[in-house]
């Protein structure tokens, strides 16, 4: 099987995996008990969470979560009274948070997009005023890889009086991140560590209302017991996010090279240059996505959003950008990154080529 679907999730990395195996073999003791065995846990957890911040903006605090969609939800709902502002193409954890909030009688502005999935930042200065509690972006967005300006968003934000959470779910680790972000969400699966844990940074001063009481864990934010193992290995990839950086950057920018070439008869959907290089998604008329899936089974690829699939819809993302239903479609997410090979790259294309060009046969 060739993977290509690295914004769904990445492979774990191997370093990773023995990072978590102690913990979840030798060392079980709860990170919240004041014994021996509890604070050796703890500890791991304080470790984990210096490597993980050494990504993230100076200063600050970083809250342990499930994964990013209650980091978002923890953000978003937890902010404090006042309109929310988002975007068209956001992740379905903002979407339809915002969306309950709204029918629950919260004020909420959603920003369109243009042809490229970026956000006219003239739009959104006449939005985001007074009145407006929070303002949420995505820094790379998942199904199309586009980098929204989320500096000149936070900016507009501030002036306005109201806070600035970043979905930096796809950009943790692999794309600069904004200093005057007042919330960031991330998420481990991500960066090649564990699913089941993610977190919230909070700079200094933001403390957003909990969403559930309990043990007061993680400074009464997210009452819970923590995993070690869950952290150990969050906190290892973080690290290798950073140690890699160079490496792993020069990597895809490879690949996203020889992926454009080899798909230079399809249309790019997105910014062909404000973008993340390591996701591609492009599209040809006429083509059925969901017969090219079936029919190329030893290729993992995405036709959007992994949350989103087999839902039959055709994506929010693209339609946003102003494509018909039969446009969005016709796409295809391809995500690569630091353990894809060349030869992946150039037989998951042939292959998907071919499939397309079946399809064009009357």
């Amino acid at each position: 099987m060739i993977y290509l679907d690295y914004q769904a999730t990445t492979p774990l990395a191997p370093e990773a995996f023995d990072a978590m195996v102690p913990w979840l073999r030798d060392h079980y003791g709860n990170p919240h008990s004041a014994h021996r065995l509890g604070r050796a846990a703890a500890a791991q957890v304080e470790v984990a969470r210096e490597e993980i911040g050494a990504l993230l903006p100076s200063g600050g605090r970083l809250v342990f979560t499930s994964g990013a969609t209650e980091a978002l939800s923890i953000a978003i709902q937890g902010a404090p009274p006042g309109r929310i502002v988002t975007i068209a193409t956001e992740h379905a954890a903002v979407l339809d948070t915002v969306e309950a909030m709204r029918r629950q009688g919260r004020d909420v502005t959603i920003l369109p997009v243009d042809g490229d999935g970026l956000v006219d930042l003239g739009t959104a200065a006449d939005h985001i005023v007074a009145g407006v509690s929070i303002v949420v972006a995505m820094l790379v967005n998942n199904e199309i890889g586009v980098i929204q300006p989320v500096d000149d968003l936070a900016h507009m934000a501030h002036r306005a009086g109201a806070l600035f959470l970043c979905d930096a779910v796809q950009g943790y680790g692999r794309v600069p991140l904004s200093d005057a972000c007042d919330m960031i969400a991330i998420s481990a699966h991500k960066i090649h560590g564990p699913k089941g844990i993610g977190a919230l940074w909070l700079r200094d001063g933001v403390s957003p209302a909990p969403l559930i009481h309990g043990g007061g864990q993680e400074g009464g934010l997210r009452s819970g017991t923590l995993s070690p193992a869950l952290c150990a290995g969050f906190g290892v990839a973080a690290r290798l996010m950073r140690e890699r950086a160079e490496q792993d950057r020069a990597h895809v920018e490879e690949l996203a090279a020889l992926a454009r070439a080899l798909f230079a008869d399809w249309t790019l959907n997105g910014s062909a240059t404000q973008r993340y290089p390591g996701n591609l998604n492009v599209r040809r008329d006429g083509l059925d996505g969901a017969r090219l899936l079936s029919y190329c089974r030893n290729v993992a690829f995405s036709l959007g959003s992994a949350c989103a699939s087999g839902s039959g819809r055709p994506s929010h993302v693209l339609r946003a950008l102003g494509l018909t239903d039969a446009q969005a479609r016709g796409a295809v997410r391809i995500g690569f990154g630091r353990y894809t090979s060349r030869d992946d790259v150039e037989r998951a294309a042939e292959a998907l080529n071919e499939a397309a060009a079946a399809q064009a046969v009357p």
